[in-house]
Order: structure tokens, then C-alpha cells, then sequence
């Protein structure tokens, strides 16, 4: 959980003003993997982790950022920013105001802190968490404001373009516009959405195999290039059919012969995922708890074996769940290749539930994993807007 008056103090000491605070969360997608950008549905819920900027004004027409995590600061000319990544984490803040600079807002000279508690490369969102609190912060230091879906889509830019992660637009939406206690069903088309409550009496487990990844690796870029590729494919004989969420099995029963293999069990997915996600609102909408978990059992086999996007730890993770008392429904989440499940369990059972598939999992694996029980929180918000002026 974040403490916003630690981090008031830090910046405080450090920089000798008082900041104004901005928090962005996490997220864990209950279900929609890889769909995004096909265009399709995704069904994400913030968390009770996030990431934490306090901003406040300069005038040596500098750009100074700390990160508390990495205990580590630069420093910029604030007329000169980097114009491309430098592979460092400051690159995530930088694309931010890079993406902003772009729209025509001058960055002014500033310093900001980021901490943050989201696991990094666990699929979790922690990047998009930066960007977002990141967004805010400069924003509201500048006087500017955009609706929340727009300022979303911009720090999507900031990953895609500067980063050069290829990620979709849900990460940084969900982050944004996230309701408490909710899932919410997003039609990454339009950005469009439904809000789907989750009953008081289910937690969401989170479960960290300790396995990392990174989305800007290869794996995930060659998956994303594989769906396009199937699309393409489809459009030649279908010119509607501009991303999968405008195709189905037919197409790929009838052109499939003219895909990869890859590309074909990559569509397969995709094409099913979205079905999927949009029954699983309903089903949650519904209070079909029992729909809901045989759906996200699904979608975890498909992701595997279709998207072949899993590991052995994450699946043993989802296998070794399965009998344990309380669980509604487990898959792995975010973008693959390790990184945390999420499991849907009655709250009544959460702790028990917790403590007997991390003693399960260490058997299995040798691993040590981080279990966490958390409730679906808000979008990103100030904490504390008072920007005093600098020495």
C-alpha cells in the first residue's frame, strides 16, 4: 500500500518543496489477453498497487526525476529532453513528456518523484502505472487537462513510440479510468466501456510465480507481428476485416490453409478470447460465479496452448489451484511469459486459499512466490495538489 506522506517528506528533503501528489494503479486483467490491440474486448480491474508522483516546480530549467525504487536520479535540460529511449527507466516518465511536448505543451523545468509498489515485469502494469501518474502530474503542473480515455491513449503513445513497446491501449485505460470494486469491460475499438461489479464477498489472489518478463522482448513482439499476420491473411478475402476482432472461425476454417501455423493457433486464440471476455462480463454481471470461472479456465488453456504465451511455473500455478478451497476461476494474466496469475476466491477463503498454493507452488517448483490479496481500486487521482513555489 502506498504511503503518500512518506513520499511527501522524501520529496521535501530532497528537493526543499512541497509536491503535489498523483497516484496511478496497477492493474490485473481478469480476462482478454493479447486482444487488445486485435481491436478486441479486455476485461482488466485496477489494484491496490500503484505508483506515486510528486511533482513540483523548478527554475534552473532543469527536469530532475528520482525514483525512489531504483534510488537513482537524472537530470535534463528541460528545453533539450531526450528524444529517444535510452533504455533506462527513466525512459517511461521521458515518453510521457515527450508524447505531451508533441501536443504542443512546453515541459517546464520540474522535479519529480516516483515510487512506486506494482512488481515490475510481472505482469502487472507497472509501466503503465508511471506513465499515467507521470501524465497526470505534468498536467496538472501546466495548467492542461484532457478526459481521462485521451490521456490514456497518449501515454499508450509514450510506450509505443518512445519506449517501443508494442502494448495495447488497456494498461494505461484501465489505470485511468478504473472504478473501486469493479471490473471493467473495454472495447479497445472505441474505447467504450462497461463497468461489471465484483461481489463483496470475491478477492482477487495475485499470484507472482517470480518469473519475469519484459513486453518490449521478442517473444511478445513476434506474437503481436503472428496476429497481424493471420488478420492479413483474412483481409485478402475479406477487406472489412482490418484487425481479429472482425473476423471468426469460419474465416480461419476457410483461409487458415494461407497462415503460418503460428499465426493460425494465434488467431485461434484471439478470435476465441474475445468471445470469451465479453461472456465473462456478463457472466460476472450476472453474479454466474461459476460461468466466470469456467470461462477464465478456458482462456488460460487457450493462452497456453494456442498463444503458447505461458511457462511451466505459471501453468503449474493455475493446475495447483484448481482444488483448493474457494477458488472461483485462476489464468495467467498480462502480457505472458511469466508473471503472476489471478485468481477469483471467495474472501472467506483467501488467506487459506493464499497460503496452501504458495506451499504448493514451492514444493512444485523450488520457488518462492509472493501471493497477495487485493480488492479492485479506483483510476488514477491527485492525492494532494498544493505546488508551493521553490526556493
Amino acid at each position: 500500500m502506498y504511503d503518500s506522506a512518506q513520499l511527501r517528506s522524501m520529496h521535501q528533503a530532497r528537493f526543499g518543496v512541497d509536491p503535489a501528489i498523483f497516484v496511478a494503479p496497477g492493474r490485473v486483467n481478469i480476462i482478454g489477453e493479447h486482444t487488445d490491440y486485435a481491436e478486441g474486448f479486455v476485461m482488466p480491474a485496477a489494484i491496490d498497487f500503484a505508483t506515486l508522483a510528486a511533482i513540483s516546480p523548478r527554475t534552473d530549467g532543469k527536469v530532475v526525476i528520482y525514483s525512489q525504487n531504483f534510488d537513482e536520479q537524472s537530470e535534463f535540460d528541460a528545453a533539450a529532453l531526450p528524444a529517444e529511449r535510452r533504455d533506462h527507466w527513466s525512459d517511461y516518465p521521458l515518453g510521457v513528456m515527450a508524447i505531451l511536448a508533441g501536443e504542443g505543451h512546453k515541459i517546464p523545468a520540474l522535479s519529480l518523484t516516483l515510487w512506486g509498489d506494482v512488481p515490475v515485469a510481472s505482469g502487472l502494469s507497472s509501466s503503465a502505472a508511471i506513465e499515467v501518474s507521470t501524465a497526470i502530474a505534468v498536467l496538472s503542473l501546466i495548467g492542461a487537462e484532457y478526459p481521462m480515455p485521451v490521456l490514456a491513449r497518449l501515454c499508450q503513445r509514450s510506450e509505443n513510440e518512445f519506449v517501443g513497446s508494442s502494448c495495447g491501449i488497456m494498461d494505461q485505460f484501465i489505470s485511468a479510468n478504473a472504478a473501486e470494486d469493479h471490473a471493467l469491460l473495454l472495447d479497445c475499438r472505441d474505447l467504450s466501456f462497461k463497468l461489471a461489479p465484483i461481489p463483496e464477498n470475491v478477492a482477487l489472489v495475485i499470484a507472482n510465480t517470480m518469473v519475469k518478463h519484459a513486453v518490449t522482448g521478442g517473444e511478445y513482439t513476434s506474437r503481436r507481428a503472428q496476429v497481424e499476420e493471420a488478420a492479413a491473411v483474412i483481409a485478402r478475402h475479406r477487406p472489412e476485416v482490418h484487425f481479429l476482432r472482425d473476423a471468426n472461425l469460419d474465416d480461419l476454417a476457410k483461409y487458415g490453409s494461407e497462415m503460418s501455423s503460428l499465426a493460425l493457433k494465434r488467431a485461434r486464440h484471439v478470435i476465441t478470447e474475445n468471445t470469451r471476455t465479453v461472456a465473462a462480463a456478463e457472466a460476472l454481471i450476472n453474479h454466474d460465479l461459476k460461468e466466470l470461472g469456467r470461462l477464465m479456465a478456458e482462456a488460460h488453456v487457450s493462452y497456453s496452448k494456442d498463444f503458447e504465451a505461458s511457462c511451466e511455473e505459471a501453468d503449474a500455478m493455475v493446475e495447483l489451484a484448481q482444488d483448493l478451497p474457494g477458488l472461483i476461476g485462476a489464468r495467467l494474466t498480462g502480457g505472458g511469459f511469466g508473471g503472476c496469475t489471478v485468481n477469483l476466491v471467495e474472501r472467506q477463503h483467501a488467506r487459506e486459499f493464499s497460503a496452501a498454493l504458495g506451499q504448493r507452488y514451492a514444493e512444485r517448483t523450488g520457488i518462492t512466490p509472493q501471493i497477495h490479496i487485493c480488492h479492485a481500486s479506483g483510476g488514477a487521482h491527485p492525492v494532494q495538489e498544493s505546488i508551493q513555489a521553490v526556493r
